[in-house]
């Protein structure tokens, strides 16, 4: 998946936004005003994307292309090559899952009042 399809998956999801609060080199997508991605703007080889701790294990170990995400909790956060060999659906798959974690954690209140956050996840088509 090229650049541009990541940043327009990115922000067709629901209120999502985008900035680059990292400085000019790193746009960043974020829900609620929480970041679900991270994407360089002048190394475009990989970007970065909130996961479950399990499945961002299971991930790494079944798929080169997934690896720990260089400055960011290892645990939670992967970092996903943009070599064109994940296909573009499990990549948008990728995409909703990170949202969707970052999407359970926004306060109570945000949620019920926006409730189409929360009906994004891994599965769906977004």
């Amino acid at each position: 998946m090229k650049f541009e399809a990541i940043r327009q998956y990115c922000l067709s999801l629901p209120l999502a936004t985008e900035d680059m609060a990292f400085g000019e080199e790193y746009l960043l997508f974020r829900v609620g005003g929480r970041i679900f991605a991270c994407v360089g703007l002048v190394k475009q080889d990989y970007f970065t994307l909130k996961c479950d701790p399990e499945l961002a294990l299971e991930l790494r170990e079944r798929y080169s292309e997934i690896a720990p995400a260089w400055h960011w909790n290892k645990k939670y956060w992967n970092q996903i090559a943009v070599n064109g060999f994940l296909p573009d659906e499990f990549v948008k798959s990728l995409i909703r899952h990170s949202y969707s974690e970052v999407a359970k954690k926004l306060k109570v209140s945000f949620r019920k009042q926006y409730p189409q956050v929360c009906e994004i996840n891994m599965d769906n088509n977004g």
